[in-house]
């Protein structure tokens, strides 16, 4: 008889513990995505231009725009990489590594290259007007950009350097286990001492272009929060952080903003980088323990609506761009102060985006991808 190849690691499903539905991830991840919608209408009107379209403010209301977009900044897409993190291992164990690899390019690629060649275009349009001496391909290849996709870029990178670790990194391993405060304060000083060091080099407002990653700084937080959302799935931390550390994790995010921005902006050099990255590290981890304690507590369940929230969740943050882009210009007749005008932009087009991003899951075929 002809012998059957050997299953290997990368290739062969792990039985894994059944676990309980976090509804409180689902319910984050719709929070979230409505924090990434509001946070580009807070660009759109505010004092930092980093947006298809933009009215920068002419009063002082835009500061508070800024104010919105800076405590964005310090957590959500660190939040978003440890909760994508989290469902990593669970979708390797049931696919094995070759299926959940080729599911990430699926999932995560298509998307990516429909946005490319098909949304980009559309979202700078506006953009090609100042450019028109060049053709549109030029154009089109010069400001070569991902956009809000540069997440899924990164998120293609770290899957595949995870599936590299479980070829080659032994068998994972269940260990249920609450996390010691110990832990947490090390790892938040860590990361501020690693964020830090990595500004150096790499300073803030660094853009690299072609890959587009608009936030590069950030790095550490990104890739150390994915890793902890690896180490959280197999040690239940969700489930098991307490009532107390939430309440002591929003607590700390409110006194470290009240202590640490104001002296970032006293200081200077390096040590205004430290200071910066402190605040971003303690803020980004303690606000992330709060919420995730203050959801699972509150919020662990979900009615129809919550299930068509979530399921919209991916795809509209592939789609918001075009929502906001056209929500933008039609708004742009209309007179008001900066927080008045991204109030209403954020109230247009929140219930617009997941009303899209419902049809667009309606074609044939894009729920095997979305």
């Amino acid at each position: 008889m002809k012998a059957e190849p050997r299953a290997t690691p990368a290739s062969t499903p792990t039985p894994t513990l059944t676990r309980p539905r976090l509804f409180a991830i689902d319910n984050l991840r719709i929070v979230l995505t409505a924090l990434v919608v509001a946070h580009h209408v807070a660009l759109t009107y505010g004092n930092m231009p980093l947006w298809y379209y933009n009215e920068p403010a002419r009063d002082g209301s835009g500061v508070v725009l800024d104010i919105l977009v800076t405590f964005n900044q310090a957590f959500f897409m660190g939040f978003f990489f440890l909760i994508s993190g989290f469902f990593t291992p669970g979708s390797y164990d049931r696919k094995g590594g070759r299926a959940f690899l080729r599911d990430r390019l699926v999932r995560l690629g298509i998307p990516l290259m429909v946005f490319l060649l098909l949304l980009r275009p559309l979202v700078t349009l506006g953009t090609y007007g100042a450019y028109k001496h060049l053709p549109y391909w030029q154009f089109y290849l010069g400001s070569w950009d991902p956009g809000p996709m540069w997440f899924v870029e990164v998120l293609l990178v770290f899957a595949a350097l995870y599936v590299l670790w479980r070829r080659f990194g032994g068998p994972a391993q269940e260990r249920p286990s609450a996390p010691k405060a110990r832990w947490i304060v090390l790892f938040a000083l860590g990361l501020s001492v690693a964020t830090t060091l990595w500004r150096i080099p790499v300073p803030v407002d660094t853009y690299v272009p072609v890959l587009g990653l608009p936030t590069p700084y950030f790095l550490p937080q990104y890739a150390s929060m994915f890793v902890l959302g690896l180490i959280a799935f197999r040690r239940g931390w969700f489930q098991a952080l307490s009532r107390r550390a939430g309440r002591i994790g929003l607590l700390v995010a409110a006194l470290s903003s009240a202590v640490l921005l104001p002296l970032s902006g006293m200081t200077t050099g390096l040590v205004a980088t430290a200071v910066t990255a402190t605040w971003e590290s303690t803020f980004a981890v303690s606000i992330i323990i709060g919420l995730v304690v203050l959801f699972r507590e509150r919020y662990n369940h979900q009615g129809p609506r919550g299930r068509f929230l979530s399921d919209q969740a991916f795809t509209v943050y592939i789609i918001h761009p075009l929502v906001l882009v056209a929500v933008g210009y039609a708004l742009s007749g209309l007179h008001a102060i900066a927080i008045v005008k991204f109030a209403v932009a954020a109230a247009v087009s929140l219930p617009l985006c997941w009303g899209l991003a419902y049809l667009v899951r309606s074609l044939p075929g894009a729920k095997r991808v979305l």
